[in-house]
């Protein structure tokens, strides 16, 4: 996928035109309060930059799951009012999607004017990409940026059925995680050191297997991580396993072996009697995890040998954390790798979900060169696999 030749919205002549933004607005919300506005900030580069050069700016976005039905709770309204505060101007709400109220607003627009339409998913065409729905979306602009790149590996009509018909073009966010992620798989800065965490191998199958080709070191750790001692023929006791990964988890390291790559495991745990925040815990080394005991974490000696791996890294990207990192009492290993990557000095790229969230609520956010915006948008860009919301667009 050449996404790194894609046009951005500064490749476009925006002055006067209305410009369709597919915005990622899909907020924690409870009882109608935005919790977290943290999407919404990070549409703003792209917002102002179409403000500052004179666009109409029609905003659009998805939020939670209403099936293709106008439901209230699912209303971008709250989204439109906060958008309002961060900008200091008028955010004006259309009722619907593509119907009458979007249509007038539209043409009403002058330049610098903001708008936001409903919920795209109020209408179950949106999901199935369809062509007519994707048309009605496209005719109430000129122009089309993607900014939502949480979304890009989704083929909807907002995502990517209106770049058919109006010219295409990617915002700030989305041309960071290409220049990021697509950078480091590229071309990397060398030596490239890949960590995966989480609790499923199965997640991270075509992850691992895309970067046995392209890394010097790939760290193992988490729920996945015992897979890979089962592997081994080590016994793992209750922890984590899936039994149908472990011929696949062999097969991964004897190509690492065969490539030179650096495949690293946890050669200890921190172990618990059962799954619980406050259960009695042990530091063991891989091969003696006695019956009835879990792995829960990385413990010493594999956060050294980790961090040793780390260090004097030029590329770090980093998907999963390495245990129960949400538990204060298994998030060690966790800590330990975010301070060696913060430490490191590398480009560090951290995929989005767990990973982002365990970096941003321990303190090391502005130490990461990048945090995704997307989840399993980025586990599929770092796959290699075409994301649609970004083959859509133009090619400069």
């Amino acid at each position: 996928m050449d996404a790194l030749n894609k046009k951005t919205v500064e490749d476009l002549e925006v002055s006067g035109k209305r410009v369709l933004v597919r915005c990622d607005f899909n907020v924690p919300l409870k009882d109608g309060v935005i919790t977290s506005d943290k999407r919404i900030v990070a549409s703003l580069p792209t917002i102002k930059y179409l403000i500052d050069n004179n666009a109409k700016v029609i905003l659009c976005s998805h939020l939670g799951r209403p099936k293709g039905e106008f439901k209230p709770e699912f209303s971008l309204a709250p989204v439109a009012a906060r958008l309002a505060e961060l900008l200091g101007k008028e955010v004006k709400m259309a009722t619907d999607v593509v119907g009458e109220s979007a249509q007038a607003l539209s043409a009403s627009l002058n330049d610098g004017d903001v708008m936001l339409i409903e919920n795209v998913r109020f209408h179950k065409e949106e999901t199935k990409n369809d062509p007519e729905f994707s048309k009605k979306l496209a005719d109430l602009a000129d122009l089309y940026v993607n900014d939502a790149f949480g979304s890009a590996h989704r083929a909807h009509s907002s995502t990517t059925g209106v770049a058919d018909y109006i010219p295409a073009a990617c915002g700030y966010l989305i041309q960071k995680e290409i220049s990021f992620i697509g950078g480091a798989l590229a071309n990397p800065k060398r030596p490239l050191v890949a960590i995966l965490g989480g609790a499923k191998v199965s997640d991270k199958i075509g992850v691992i297997t895309n970067l046995l080709d392209k890394c010097d070191t790939i760290i193992v750790g988490g729920g996945m991580a015992y897979t890979f001692m089962k592997s081994l023929g080590y016994s793992i006791g209750t922890s984590l396993l899936e039994e149908d990964r472990v011929e696949d988890a062999k097969q991964m390291m004897e190509t690492a072996k065969a490539k030179g790559v650096n495949f690293l495991i946890p050669v200890d745990n921190k172990v618990g009697k059962e799954y619980d925040p406050n259960t009695e815990a042990q530091i063991i080394n891989s091969d003696e995890i006695p019956d009835g005991w879990m792995g829960l974490d990385i413990g010493p000696k594999t956060q050294e040998l980790f961090a040793n791996a780390i260090k004097g890294s030029g590329t770090v990207i980093w998907n999963g954390p390495m245990g129960v990192s949400e538990w204060e009492n298994f998030a060690q290993g966790t800590i330990a790798v975010a301070t060696a990557v913060a430490e490191s000095g590398a480009i560090s790229i951290i995929g989005g979900g767990d990973s982002a969230a365990a970096v941003q609520k321990l303190g090391f956010a502005d130490k990461m060169s990048h945090i995704s915006t997307g989840g399993g948008a980025s586990l599929e860009f770092l796959e290699g696999k075409e994301l649609p919301g970004i083959v859509a667009l133009n090619n400069k």
